[in-house]
């Protein structure tokens, strides 16, 4: 795809794309080449104004909608993605750095997935329920601020917009400034598929000048946003200025325990497949493996061992598996906490310090041991392609260093079927895969602790987007 076909110069505001009033742009850049590939719009406070009353303005009528017109709309939208993938791949692999053959699974085919399970889910929701004394309804929340990251530019977009839009609320997206390509896709899929003008908007612009305004606009009923601590402490304490709903998915340094019994090898692919893949930008991934002494010499050799399945470099290259950072921002945030991991003490077991070689935001996978629980990089979330293994005497101690951190995002236990789900339990995270369990589309996404609040995904993550009113009669 030709990315001026995007009109990604533009807003799109009730229905059309416009341009923006500050006549200011931002650049985009590849993190593979350094090459700047297009410019997007920053949005000023009149255009905020004017994507928020134009969402204010089409709830009135879009909220009133059957679930039927409003279900037909989103397959309408899964049939143009699942034809228009090979786009999406190009420019997620232009704008993010991913290569096409590891990011299409996570990036593009589980969205139209996830959109298949959210219509599916929504029929599930009882809008009026009777109850003893009187009767409980559902209703749309209103105005909903989508804030989404650069990690996963497609997939937090379907997490949030999708479950909006069958709840029959109305939209103003703002995507991160890193990735805003994938959304300015999405914005022509909804456009062609047509979409009432005013339901969906789509503002672009630096995090803290757009997300500021937005997080706390009059005509926003719900913030729903996905980042950093930092970022979703000031987004929520906007937003709580005027009492609004806030759904927040924030940072994780999860754990995967690896105890007695434990299916080694397919623990270790497990962990360095959610590592590894998109450079470690995945808020869930497993970045802390926790083995038991027992079995601490098995599980460090399979870590050396399948370290050589995940080559980096050219995300053009087929046999690329790690691809470039997304920024130069990020790759100087891995390289400060490299330096730090071994100036505290840990050992490189592979990798090295990273060093700036050429064009592009390249590393080397990273795997430390002699990782202790207070250790920078076993406390705080790095946001790379950095492992660190920790080794503890046993299963009690294994929960203790799982529980170590304020984080509670994810989680993985490997061992005896019986063993694991009791660790499991103990875990105080908001997922864990027992064993090699993969993700079901249905079961909600979000964490405990400095993790987040709400949940997203399958039908949990569609009664976000409702409010309850309780009617008494006599």
């Amino acid at each position: 795809m030709n990315i001026k076909e995007l009109n990604n110069e533009k807003l799109y505001i009730d229905g059309q794309f416009v341009d923006a009033s500050s006549g200011e742009f931002i650049d985009v850049e590849n993190p593979a080449t350094e090459e700047i590939i297009a410019k997007i719009p920053s949005a000023s406070k009149e255009d905020i104004d004017k994507a928020c009353n134009a969402a204010y303005e089409a709830f009135k009528t879009y909220s009133k909608t059957s679930l039927e017109e409003r279900i037909a709309y989103m397959e309408k939208l899964k049939d143009w993605i699942a034809y228009h993938q090979d786009d999406f791949d190009e420019i997620i692999l232009l704008e993010l750095g991913i290569p096409k053959h590891i990011g299409h699974d996570s990036q593009v085919k589980t969205q139209i997935e996830r959109i298949e399970t959210f219509i599916k889910e929504v029929k599930n929701i009882k809008t009026e329920e009777e109850y003893e004394g009187g009767f409980l309804l559902r209703e749309p929340i209103g105005v909903v601020a989508s804030i989404t990251p650069w990690n996963y530019p497609l997939g937090q977009i379907v997490q949030k917009v999708i479950p909006a839009l069958l709840s029959g609320c109305t939209v103003v997206q703002k995507p991160a400034t890193a990735t805003p390509l994938t959304a300015y896709l999405f914005t022509k899929a909804l456009d062609e598929i047509g979409l009432p003008k005013g339901v969906f908007n789509l503002i672009t612009g630096q995090g803290s000048e757009v997300g500021d305004v937005l997080n706390k606009h009059p005509k926003v009923a719900m913030v729903s946003y996905t980042g950093s601590i930092t970022g979703g402490g000031q987004a929520a304490g906007l937003a709580m200025e005027s009492a609004k709903k806030v759904v927040l998915e924030l940072g994780g340094k999860s754990p995967a325990v690896f105890l007695k019994g434990a299916d080694i090898k397919k623990g270790v692919k497990q962990v360095l497949d959610t590592v590894y893949r998109n450079v470690g930008q995945t808020c869930s991934c497993l970045s802390r493996a926790v083995v038991v002494e027992e079995i601490y010499d098995q599980v460090v050799e399979e870590f050396e061992k399948q370290y050589e399945n995940y080559p980096a470099g050219d995300p053009r290259d087929e046999s690329t598996v790690v691809g470039p950072l997304s920024s130069q921002k990020q790759f100087e945030r891995v390289q400060k906490y490299v330096n730090i991991g071994l100036d505290e003490g840990a050992k490189l077991l592979k990798g090295e310090a990273l060093e700036k070689n050429g064009s592009g935001y390249f590393v080397k996978p990273v795997i430390f041991t002699d990782v202790k629980p207070g250790m920078t990089i076993h406390d705080e979330e790095i946001f790379g392609p950095v492992l660190s293994i920790i080794k503890v005497k046993d299963n009690k101690e294994s929960i203790e260093v799982a529980n170590a951190v304020e984080y509670g995002l994810s989680s993985a236990v490997f061992g005896e079927d019986d063993e694991a789900l009791e660790v499991a339990r103990e875990i105080r995270a908001g997922e864990c895969y027992v064993n090699g369990g993969s993700k079901a589309h249905n079961l909600p996404f979000g964490g405990y602790k400095q993790s987040g609040v709400g949940r997203e995904g399958g039908i949990h993550g569609l009664l976000e987007y409702y409010e309850l009113k309780s009617v008494y009669k006599q």
